[in-house]
Order: structure tokens, then sequence, then C-alpha cells
């Protein structure tokens, strides 16, 4: 027997049993499956104990994720601890450097002062500015140059700022921030008479 005579007798036999099992489909006073035949059936058929809905699923990692980039954290008043580096004073977050930011207080926030953020590459997506120990008013110029330069700002006090950051940074955003540390609080304190 040739290979083509056996190949003409195997497409034969197939065509045969497709016939049989589609003739018995259509003509079969009770249901039974199209292809009925021992060469198109499964060898195991599926139970109800088989299906996911009865059976728990189990997930094994076997390789964690990359870290998601870096953190804050906890901030003083002298300055912020960011994935164990201890930053003193204001301070520039652009995963995945850390650099000093040459600010005293909310209001030299300028222009000049966020141009080091409208100039990374990859552009980032949101920055974070920390105000201090509350929210204060940024210069609307300053706004409107980042807004130009395609970037989301959030303005807010500092523990909050930190707080955006780390959550932004856990999603994965393109996001840098501009922190200055929360002054301590004179609300507690007494004073004396003398």
């Amino acid at each position: 027997m040739t290979a083509h005579s056996f190949n003409m007798a195997t497409m034969i036999y197939t065509r045969f049993l497709l016939q049989r099992s589609t003739q018995r489909f259509l003509f079969s006073s009770r249901a039974a499956p199209a292809f009925s035949s021992p060469l198109l059936c499964r060898a195991y058929r599926l139970e109800p104990g088989d299906d996911e809905l009865y059976q728990r699923t189990t997930v094994s990692v076997m390789k964690k994720e990359p870290e998601s980039g870096i953190l804050i954290h906890n901030y003083s008043s002298s300055g912020f601890n960011i994935d164990g580096n201890r930053v003193f004073g204001p301070c520039a977050v652009l995963p995945p450097a850390i650099l000093q930011w040459n600010v005293g207080t909310y209001k030299d926030i300028t222009e000049e002062s966020v141009s080091l953020f409208h100039m990374l590459e990859p552009t980032i997506e949101i920055l974070v500015l920390g105000t201090g120990l509350k929210l204060e008013r940024i210069n609307p110029s300053v706004l409107a140059l980042l807004k130009r330069r395609g970037i989301a700002v959030e303005v807010q006090d500092t523990p909050n700022a930190c707080a955006t950051f780390n959550f932004l940074i856990s999603e994965r955003r393109l996001v840098a921030a501009g922190l200055i540390p929360p002054s301590p609080s004179t609300a507690l304190e007494v004073k004396q008479d003398l």
C-alpha cells in the first residue's frame, strides 16, 4: 500500500464516520452528540466535581513583582524617611532619585523652583506638592506653567501629600513630589509666666 492510497483510505474512512455521526444527530429521535465517533469524542467526561465552582483555586507565586517604587515611610519637622534614606529639609522625590529642594516655605515655590519637575524624561503625569503643616495657596502662575507642560498638580499639606504620593506610586503612576517638612506645632506649647 503506497502513502497516497493510505491517505485516501484515511480520508474516506474519516468522511464516512463524520457522515454517519452527523446523520445520526440529524435523524435520531434522541439527542446525541453530533460527533460521537470514537475518534472525535473526549476521553474523559467532566462531572460536577470537576467544575471550578466546586473546587478551590490556588495560586503559587513563582516570581514576585518588582518593587512598586520608592515610598515615604515617615516625616518629621526636620525631614523625611524615604525607603530608609533620611532626608533633611525640603526634598524633591523624582523616582528613583531623591534630591534636596531649595525652598524654605510655600512662598518659595516658584516657576524656577518647579523647573526640575517639568524637565524630566519621561514626563511625569502628576506632581504632588506638600506645603508644610497646613495647606497653603501656591502662586497661580506656577500652576499655569505646570498645566501648560501637561502635568497635573495636587497641592496638599505635607502629611496628606506623603500619603497621596505613596498611593500614586503603588498604582504605578508617573508621579513626583516636592515636599516641605511640616513645622513643629505650637498648639501644645505651654507658656510659663515668670
